[in-house]
């Protein structure tokens, strides 16, 4: 599923090419497994002639701030994206949607054109995604449920080590635990202990203090990295776990030989 770095380059592409902008039409889909606790024609009611003043996230969670709430926010579930016409923005390579697909898709959840006649739709096949009218979304579910951010509120070394030192669980568990530590998932996680040296199933309480440092400058060299390259996957480090992952080919990493 899209995870920090995924989600961070949405946010980033929004940011730079909607806001200021006002909305002139929204088209919301019908399907209250995906928009959750308010009707399509109220969601887009809410939406219409508001202007973007800024995007935010947390975790895996993105809103956009408009000039008055309420305010759309998308949980992006497990092949949730964010396509806006006309400009490259990275999305999570399971995605079903392409580019030479129909305009919008017609797995569209939420169609947004702008002032200036950008358009941009949040779309999921898969419906695992949630997106929400919320009045202030960091205080209501999931978010007010997250914990800091791997990216904008990392631990120190000692905070981790420390909260490590009381969790008698899988390491690779833990680190996908959204309230201990907001935005790793399954990839993310993977690639860090790779990187780091540390068994996936090994229990977080027993990590030696090296080891706990270890693991804080993987946390932070990964996702920092993924996220210069806005989740362009191409642009992974080649010794990265990640190119061997999901049945790739095999090949040698760090001089090892990966297997698919």
């Amino acid at each position: 599923m899209p995870e920090l770095p995924e989600v961070e380059a949405a946010r980033r592409a929004v940011e730079e090419h909607c806001s200021g902008k006002r909305i002139k039409k929204a088209v919301v889909a019908d399907d209250p497994k995906v928009i959750d606790g308010v009707s399509s024609s109220e969601f887009e009611a809410a939406l219409l002639g508001k202007q973007i003043v800024g995007v935010h996230r947390k975790g895996k969670n993105m809103w956009l701030l408009l000039d008055s709430p309420p305010f759309p926010s998308f949980q992006f579930g497990m092949t949730g994206a964010v396509y806006i016409k006309g400009v490259a923005v990275t999305k999570y390579k399971r995605s079903a949607v392409k580019e030479t697909d129909e305009w919008p898709s017609k797995y569209s959840k939420v169609f947004i054109e702008l002032d200036d006649g950008l358009e941009l739709s949040f779309t999921d096949k898969r419906r695992f995604a949630r997106v929400r009218l919320l009045t202030d979304p960091t205080s209501v579910p999931p978010i007010s449920e997250l914990g800091p951010d791997a990216l904008l509120e990392p631990m120190t070394v000692d905070e981790l080590a420390e909260a490590l030192s009381k969790k008698k669980i899988a390491i690779k568990k833990l680190l996908l635990d959204q309230s201990f530590m907001a935005g790793i998932g399954n990839w993310v996680a993977d690639e860090v202990l790779y990187q780091a040296g540390i068994h996936p199933l090994e229990t977080a309480s027993k990590l030696p203090k090296e080891k706990c440092a270890t693991l804080h400058k993987c946390i932070q060299e990964v996702i920092e990295w993924a996220v210069q390259v806005d989740a362009e996957s191409s642009l992974f480090p080649l010794n990265w776990l990640f190119h061997y992952r999901w049945g790739k080919k095999p090949g040698k990493a760090n001089g090892k030989k990966m297997l698919p």
